[in-house]
């Protein structure tokens, strides 16, 4: 947090600072309003809770959820966007691209709260991501699609059109398994006007509630946590680029891991990828000689910092693309080995503040709080012809909080809003009492819609503000 009290930072600098974190503040708190309203709409159809004390509830889950979950989607969100544009300095191409990703997800995510839509901030993230790659392509000296992680973002596709389908099938089936095994037949009836569950049922759809909501913070809060680590390391290089609180040990295991990896190169590459083989090495002398013999992070000059993280960043690249192009002859044991050297080698790189994480949660948290009513009457009362009951309710959030907390481990985005409203779906389905074909066809369109419209709205955004600010 020092970093940005640092008087030499210039007050135009500054400003653009406090700007663009608002922004993706903003970005979570709309945030709020989508997807974490659909952890709290079955506490609230069933009665286990009040509105208000449920969004408190997953309030709090969220902003523990954030903290708990790691930085996997976090980093997987940023290495979707090209490394030249993780790499510049300065507020041009990297400020041009942090607006566009921020102005277009905001813009998206507004127009779809506003219908009630519950739309995915998921796809709209990385809609986003995907334009700014695609215009940067599009500038002189420059090839059509080059730069952007299509790998990458294979993987997260695949998790996104699957991961509602199996919310759909997962949740469809546990409905049915209770239909043919409980003998509570409660669990499967509309609940009474106003009345509370039997304490077990209130307990398990509270619980489930919590679970789906810490699950969106680890998993939907990352998000918003790499955006804000690219605004600082782009606007406060010497600040952010690296992680200055890094102890000594975590400095030696980075050191090692540039000698280990460097080896493991040197004595594999093959004559078609010697070029890029010699770059890497010199790259990964850099760092070695950047870290040797420093015992804090401070001691490594400001001047210095960003180019450390840019050397990193570009041997890494390269080594994956030796690998994926079969130029690096490694056994299984050395793939692995080099798998793990690289990760101690990002360790320095991949991190997050304590306070952007308690920043995030609040957004998020507190967006839920303002925004909640008009996807929860979405989820609630338009996804099927009846309400929805103790069964239906439990059923879909077990199915949500298991498949998103998983994605969250895998490192992959998945969207809570399709998750959740999907295996609704599914148990409305399952209970045979029908789905209201116009609401489930608006979310469909809005589902249809996302990536399109927002990788349209950022690529935009991005070639404006590239003509802007140079």
């Amino acid at each position: 947090m020092e970093a940005l009290l640092d008087p030499s930072l210039g007050n135009g600098v500054r400003v653009l600072l406090v700007l663009c974190l608002l922004i993706a503040l903003g970005f979570e708190f709309v945030n709020g309003f989508h997807d974490t309203a659909n952890a709290v709409a079955t506490v609230i159809y069933t009665n286990s809770l009040k509105p208000h004390v449920a969004v408190v509830l997953s309030g709090v889950c969220n902003f523990v959820g954030v903290f708990l979950g790691g930085i996997a989607v976090a980093m997987g969100i940023m290495k979707l966007l090209p490394v030249e544009l993780l790499v510049s300095s300065g507020v041009g191409a990297g400020l041009a691209m942090v607006l566009a990703l921020l102005l277009a997800a905001i813009s998206w995510n507004l127009g779809t709260w506003y219908l009630g839509l519950p739309a995915s901030s998921s796809h709209t993230l990385i809609g986003a991501i995907l334009g700014v790659g695609i215009a940067n392509s599009l500038l002189p000296g420059h090839r059509f699609g080059d730069g952007v992680s299509w790998s990458k973002a294979a993987d997260i596709g695949v998790a996104l059109l699957v991961s509602p389908l199996f919310g759909f099938s997962l949740a469809a089936l546990l409905v049915v398994l209770i239909k043919r095994y409980t003998t509570n037949k409660k669990l499967l009836e509309a609940p009474p006007k106003d009345a509370p569950p039997p304490p077990g049922t209130r307990a398990l759809l509270v619980s489930t509630c919590a679970a789906v909501s810490f699950a969106h913070g680890s998993n939907d809060g990352q998000k918003g946590v790499g955006l804000v680590m690219l605004i600082l390391i782009g606007l406060v290089p010497a600040g952010f680029a690296i992680n200055m609180n890094a102890s000594p040990a975590e400095l030696e295991r980075t050191l090692r891991a540039t000698d280990n990896v460097a080896a493991l190169v040197r004595g594999h590459y093959d004559q078609h990828s010697k070029v890029e083989a010699e770059k890497t090495l010199a790259r990964l002398d850099e760092l070695h000689h950047c870290l040797e013999g420093r015992a804090s992070a401070h001691e490594i000059p400001a001047m210095d910092r960003f180019k450390f993280r840019q050397d990193l960043l570009l041997a890494d690249k390269s080594i994956d693309n030796m690998q994926k192009g079969g130029h690096l002859g490694l056994t299984p044991a050395e793939a692995k080995k080099l798998a793990e050297e690289r990760k101690a080698l990002r360790g320095l790189t991949e991190y997050a503040p304590s306070w952007v994480l308690v920043a995030i949660a609040l957004s998020l948290g507190i967006g839920t709080m303002v925004g909640w009513k008009r996807i929860v009457v979405t989820v609630g009362e338009k996804i099927g012809k009846s309400h929805l009951t103790y069964a239906q309710g439990a059923s879909a959030e077990i199915v949500a909080a298991s498949t998103i907390g998983v994605s969250a481990w895998l490192g992959l985005p998945v969207s809570t809003t399709h998750v959740l409203s999907s295996g609704i779906a599914g148990t409305m389905v399952a209970q045979q009492s029908g789905l209201q074909s116009s609401t489930v066809r608006n979310i469909g369109l809005a589902w249809v819609l996302t990536l399109p419209a927002s990788m349209t709205l950022s690529g935009l955004f991005f070639l404006l503000l590239r003509a802007i600010l140079g």
